[in-house]
């Protein structure tokens, strides 16, 4: 099958899904407003509540909820054919994933910005709201601990790679600074200066990777995973406006930008799909994914098509800058279908890899050794990208290596393919590191708010021994469990934890919608709620009965069981409370 056709069909669906679902939820199951004072402007502390431009929320938002998820997750479930994956991404990217992101912010925005945990508190009651505070800490060391691993394998012992990730760090906080002081709302002309000064440093990798700095850019695994977790520390610890905020936004021109050079290369290179239709691992035993497509293909998807980590971001940052309740449809809704976009980007450009040459990347050589495939022109690209390319499983790799094999294949660019590999590893750095400032820095907010219930001086935003102790908390919780684990250990963890919070999440927006009285369309969030409740718990248990008692891994098997255990309590503590908001709305129509 040739690729195009996939990106035709995806373009039109993913606008008419806006266009008319979208605009269906924000018209008439949320009633968006412009009339009512958001949180950021309500609330203007110049550190955590900032109005602020739309573009650039929209630009932070996409940023940080399109993390590793939409990259790595399809090229992982690309082990089971195209087909699977690509269906889950359309399908569920729209009634899922979009739906679920855009009502917790529009919560989130009606409840001044508080985290979903403590919307979980006010909207069903004190046991739900302490379970779901359990579980989003439980996801955001998980999450953080399942980018940075991506990262790190992607990262390790290339210092092009390195160093071009690692410059954006300081022409963030430049941009950050120009735009706050230097020329505050100039906002075109910084975002062109801030492009060119990311783009110069892919070239500058160049020349570093061939000079005697490479030495000093060259990291192995554990020390890039300690750098990752001091990088998280200054993300979470630092204003908004000096870092995080200009970096995703800048991060998103590049994201945007990628994905859009891809697409324009598909149409011009017209891959086919490699990649059968349906594998041979469709029924479990697979290299990659052990268990069978049900339920894997919808935690290994993850962020692609749904993600219970958008509700931190949609009840962390996001709804502190939001100016305007209507852009919640933009940004809620939109940036959903973005990255559903992008994971099928990232889906094609994988499967237009020959098989041997997708898994030899994935899996390790003794592994692919027992696999009865052949390498076909794995050698050859090898050569072409001047690293070793075999043997680095996580899926950053690999679709590296299809970009930059796509890109190549435009007439006059073979001779780049160097080029566009180092480029394609910066943009997932980029992609990834986003999701890594922005996660730990809802995992400080939610420390905060947690211990200052114990000690109430933790409350104050603005208290610096607050924030420098919740940010080292949370960035040296999920640096401890990367230095313990690896991709095959945490990913499975991650994708079952991601989507059994996304479970919880859709619970608490149906609770939201039976309380402002909008029953006749809770389908909206309890359909995809009981499709994902199914999904998730079967993949737990299978997680817990074939990967981790097997290997005597306790501690993944009490983590997973712990937080399926969470979710259940909500969901029952949830459906009380519906019947007692039906009840009561029964009543006021029989008294009236």
């Amino acid at each position: 099958m040739n690729a195009i056709y996939l990106v035709i069909i995806a373009a039109l669906w993913l606008i008419f899904a806006y266009r008319i679902y979208g605009s269906f939820i924000a018209a008439k199951v949320l009633t968006l407003s412009g009339n009512r004072l958001t949180p950021a402007v309500a609330h203007n502390d110049g550190r955590d509540y900032v109005p602020t431009n739309k573009w650039i929320v929209f630009g932070h938002h996409f940023a940080a909820i399109a993390g590793a998820g939409p990259l790595v997750g399809p090229v992982l479930a690309a082990q089971f054919g195209f087909l699977p994956g690509t269906l889950w991404i359309l399908i569920g990217a729209v009634v899922a994933g979009a739906v679920h992101d855009m009502v917790i912010l529009f919560a989130s925005v009606r409840h001044d910005g508080l985290s979903v945990g403590q919307i979980a508190k006010k909207e069903i009651g004190n046991v739900s709201g302490v379970c779901a505070s359990i579980a989003v800490l439980f996801l955001l060391v998980l999450t953080m601990a399942g980018m940075a691993v991506v990262v790190a394998n992607a990262l390790f012992n290339s210092p092009w790679g390195t160093f071009t990730v690692a410059i954006t760090i300081p022409i963030a906080i430049f941009i950050g600074i120009y735009l706050r002081w230097l020329r505050p709302g100039k906002i075109r002309e910084a975002s062109i200066i801030g492009v060119i000064l990311i783009l110069a440093g892919v070239f500058g990798g160049s020349w570093v990777q061939h000079s005697a700095l490479a030495t000093f850019f060259t990291f192995n695994l554990t020390q890039l995973s300690i750098m990752l977790a001091i990088y998280g520390f200054f993300a979470a610890a630092l204003p908004v406006w000096l870092l995080l905020a200009p970096r995703d936004y800048l991060s998103t021109y590049m994201k945007i930008g990628t994905i859009a050079a891809l697409t324009i290369g598909i149409i011009f290179v017209r891959p086919d799909i490699q990649m059968p239709a349906l594998s041979q691992y469709i029924g479990g035993g697979g290299p990659i994914i052990g268990g069978p497509v049900w339920p894997y293909v919808f935690i290994t998807v993850a962020c692609g098509a749904l993600s219970g980590f958008h509700s931190l971001i949609s009840t962390g940052t996001t709804p502190k800058m939001l100016t305007n309740e209507k852009d919640v449809l933009p940004i809620g809704f939109g940036a959903m279908l973005v990255e559903s976009f992008v994971a099928l980007m990232a889906l094609i450009a994988a499967t237009s890899l020959d098989p041997g040459d997708y898994f030899a990347i994935n899996v390790s050589p003794a592994v692919f050794a027992k696999l009865g495939f052949q390498v076909n022109e794995l050698p050859a690209l090898a050569q072409l990208v001047g690293e070793n390319i075999a043997g680095r499983p996580g899926g950053a790799v690999s679709l590296a290596v299809g970009m930059a094999h796509i890109f190549s294949n435009i007439p006059g660019m073979k001779s780049l393919m160097s080029f566009w590999y180092h480029f394609c590893i910066m943009f997932e750095a980029l992609f990834i590191l986003t999701i890594i400032d922005a996660g730990t820095r809802v995992g400080r907010y939610l420390l905060q708010e947690v211990g200052g219930v114990v000690y109430k001086p933790l409350k104050d935003t603005q208290w610096w021994p607050g924030i420098i102790l919740t940010s080292a908390l949370i960035s040296g919780a999920w640096g401890y469990l990367v230095l313990q684990g690896s991709i095959s250990t945490i990913w499975p963890l991650f994708g079952v934890s991601n989507q059994l919070l996304g479970t919880l999440t859709l619970a608490v927006g149906t609770t939201m919608l039976f309380r402002m009285e909008k029953a006749r369309y809770v389908w909206i969030t309890i359909c995809p709620m009981i499709f994902m409740a199914l999904t998730t718990f079967a993949a737990g248990y299978q997680n817990i009965a074939n990967i981790y008692l097997p290997a005597k891994n306790y501690l993944l098997s009490a983590i997973t069981a712990i937080m399926m255990v969470l979710v259940i309590v909500v969901i029952i503590d949830s459906i009380r409370r519906w019947v007692e908001l039906s009840r009561a709305a029964s009543s006021n129509r029989i008294e009236c």
